[in-house]
């Protein structure tokens, strides 16, 4: 990661008595009718939260929600958001700005008492969010006395509340932040071995920094998905109508290449389960990968490659998990994915196997599965994730490690 990570300092660390803790959450929740529909980002914010009310800090929250633009569009708001938290922590005090900088803000931080929470308006409504402006970021520090980023998953971006802040206040990482480091740290950076990693999605395209990365760090790669085809199609293999990206053979080549000199295996499907149309309830059949009908699509890994991966799994140390080996959103092409999944989480519950999944559809599939209780870490966080596995520096990473004047003195 390039990062010295110990030199991350937590929240827990540190005296909030009476002090202004500008708290940097990822607040970017679904929502549908006004009603915010997933509760899981708020829910693990909380701890944080709790331990700062406890130690009698003056909470000023801000976040992101959506693409605004720069605008200030009423879809984007973050006023929904806060009816939620005010039902996760009925006894706070919880109060709503309509503006994150400016005198309103002000204000309203002007008459906080200690354990008080005040959520400020989306941050993207202002440009110089995104474009992590140091007149921005200026405005936004005058609000705190320190500054505590709890949002693994904007990390990957350089933006004023991620980035250009931290340099203006002692910065420390939030509970859920800490959390999210030790678990990818323990997968990737000084794992248990041998290291599995299940690595899906549709295009190779869009994972070759993954790929590239994982080869270098794993024992093991299974690759899954449409992204398996392609790899297949590069072997000579006749996938048939299925997903594939033909141009894309030079890039397979060279990710095998790179595995091989770091003595990485890649896994690929040896059976398949497929159908003549992506649909719900479809007629299925099960083929050898051999033997894939010209007029058929593979849409999922079938139970030969099953049975194979969960041998596998037996045999290693740490999983992570990044991608479907199907099209698990349409059945009956997610039991592939279910099934691996669920021999993951017993593994892991018995205490043979840590494991580390992430990414919004490996989420969703590991949630689906019924598997994501049992797994060691589930990460929330989509790009942040991704570019942890690529290898990246993540911005919001790198500004808490980095040393201040501000940090010096505290």
């Amino acid at each position: 990661m390039m990062v010295d990570l110990s030199r991350i300092r937590s929240i827990e660390d540190v005296d909030t008595e009476n002090k202004r803790v500008i708290l940097r959450a990822d607040l970017n929740v679904p929502l549908k009718d006004g009603e915010v529909t997933d509760t899981t980002r708020i829910d693990r914010l909380l701890p944080t939260l709790e331990l700062l009310q406890r130690n009698g800090a003056k909470i000023v929250l801000i976040s992101h929600f959506g693409r605004p633009k720069g605008e200030r569009i009423a879809e984007y708001s973050l006023k929904p958001v806060a009816d939620t938290l005010r039902a996760a922590l009925p006894e706070a005090k919880i109060e709503f700005v309509q503006d994150c900088v400016g005198k309103v803000a002000h204000d309203a931080i002007e008459a906080m008492e200690p354990g008080d929470i005040v959520l400020l308006e989306n941050l993207r409504y202002h440009p110089g969010e995104e474009a992590n402006d140091e007149a921005f970021a200026d405005e936004l520090a005058k609000f705190g006395d320190l500054y505590v980023n709890d949002a693994f998953s904007a990390a990957h971006r350089a933006h004023a509340s991620t980035a250009a802040i931290a340099e203006r206040l002692p910065a420390y990482a939030g509970l859920l932040m800490l959390e999210e480091i030790r678990a990818l740290e323990k997968a990737l950076e000084d794992p248990q071995r041998p290291v599995m990693a299940v690595v899906g999605g549709s295009k190779v395209s869009t994972k070759i920094a993954v790929l590239d990365n994982l080869a270098q760090k794993a024992d093991i790669i299974v690759v899954g998905g449409g992204m398996a085809n392609t790899f297949l199609f590069a072997h000579g293999v006749d996938v048939g109508k299925s997903l594939c990206e033909e141009d894309a053979t030079g890039l397979v080549k060279r990710i095998e290449g790179h595995a091989n000199q770091s003595d990485c295996e890649i896994v690929l499907p040896t059976d398949a389960v497929t159908a003549k149309a992506l649909e719900a309830g479809v007629e299925t059949e099960q083929h050898s990968i051999s033997s894939i009908p010209a007029d058929s699509m593979i849409l999922d890994v079938g139970p030969e490659t099953v049975a194979d991966l969960k041998r596998r799994l037996a045999d290693v140390k740490t999983l992570l998990w990044n991608g479907p080996l199907g099209a698990f959103e349409i059945a009956p092409f997610e039991e592939g994915t279910f099934e691996v999944a669920r021999e993951a989480a017993r593994l892991t519950k018995e205490g043979k196997l840590v494991s580390v999944g992430g990414g919004g559809d490996t989420v969703a599939a590991l949630k689906a599965a019924g598997a994501a209780d049992d797994f060691t870490y589930v990460s929330t966080a989509g790009g942040a994730f991704l570019e942890w596995l690529e290898g990246k520096q993540l911005p919001g990473i790198a500004a808490l490690a980095a040393e201040t004047d501000e940090t010096a003195e505290t």
